[in-house]
């Protein structure tokens, strides 16, 4: 018998996990020619923010050993030509719309969550509100690290609009655990982790850096560790805060550990530069997986892994006592 894939996100109810991630995946009508998108259980659009944005010069993206840099900038078409021109596709598509957003300072955050919240009766489900990009320089950090200015940024957005905010932490928070209740706290639905490491690359034969602004977003298999280990983290203390994982994800089997991390829902993003369809793949990988590992649905296995201090399922033998034993001196 197939696995039961659907799972519940919050309010959502989806078909299955298997999401793809914000600017991997452009505004989703750019894959329709290499994939059913209808078969996804939600996209994550780029990033909008209230005025269109031109991102940074070329280039800004180079791979690496274990995955990709990239300083896209933000690149988008704004809030209003969002709405108008990329929305209308999306809402036809039948999937869950989660449209990423930001700005570049408390005010801006909240006029796009305004001006986004008349998309709630066109097909926009979630706004995963961005507060970990490395990439604007005006901002996203202190939004991203102080858990009482996330708390804050989310309370005014979340006040802003009807639409259900999931927030998009960054891995470079001293205590992803405190960011997340803080955002939790202040009405976010849920979080999504993790976004880019900050990391940069060498062009050693004309000793520039390989982007043009020096830094960039790592991504890829290379942070999937990282990812695992935050995700575990912010299910541990918050069982009942639904997650969207990220963050390395190309296979089955790398779904099935967001899972039993305490993810809800999974983001597929570097992948689909390399393999259009991936999350399709990784979607057809993670039910097989299931079947062969006889796991009856999703919901029985997200955040199986044990939270830290707890009781294990087993307790071990008791040392033996023979007089065969080694003794130390």
């Amino acid at each position: 018998m197939s696995p039961d894939l659907t799972v519940k996100f919050g309010p959502l109810a989806l078909p299955h996990p298997v999401m793809t991630a914000s600017g991997c995946f452009a505004y989703g009508q750019q894959f329709a020619a290499f994939m059913d998108v209808s078969k996804l259980a939600g996209i994550a659009t780029k990033g909008i923010s209230p005025k269109p944005r031109p991102g940074n010069p070329l280039p800004r993206i180079c791979e690496t050993s274990s995955g990709m840099l990239n300083s896209i900038g933000l690149e988008n078409v704004g809030t209003e030509a969002f709405l108008g021109e990329k929305l209308p596709w999306l809402a036809e598509t039948g999937v869950s719309v989660w449209v990423n957003f930001f700005g570049e300072d408390m005010d801006s955050y909240v006029e796009c969550a305004r001006t986004l919240d008349a998309g709630k009766d066109r097909g926009i489900d979630v706004l995963e509100m961005n507060i970990s990009c490395p990439n604007i320089k005006k901002g996203g950090i202190e939004f991203g690290t102080v858990p009482e200015v996330a708390h804050e940024l989310t309370k005014r957005c979340v006040q802003a609009t009807d639409i259900p905010i999931v927030v998009k932490l960054s891995p470079n928070a001293a205590d992803v655990v405190a960011m997340a209740q803080a955002v939790a706290e202040a009405g976010a639905m849920g979080v999504s982790l993790i976004n880019t490491i900050t990391g940069m690359a060498i062009d050693v034969r004309k000793r520039k850096p390989r982007i043009a602004t020096m830094y960039g977003g790592l991504s890829g298999p290379a942070i999937k560790p990282v990812a695992l280990r935050m995700v575990h983290q912010v299910s541990s203390a918050l069982p009942d805060l639904p997650i969207s994982g990220m963050g390395g994800i190309g296979s089955g089997e790398d779904a099935l550990e967001f899972l039993m991390a305490g993810a809800r829902s999974v983001q597929v993003g570097t992948g689909n530069f390399a393999t259009p369809d991936r999350a399709l793949r990784v979607l057809d990988e993670l039910s097989s997986l299931m079947q062969e590992l006889s796991i009856g649905s999703v919901e029985e296995i997200v955040g199986c892994i044990e939270r830290p201090g707890a009781e294990p399922p087993w307790q071990p033998e008791p040392p033996s006592t023979s007089s065969h034993s080694e003794s130390t001196t």
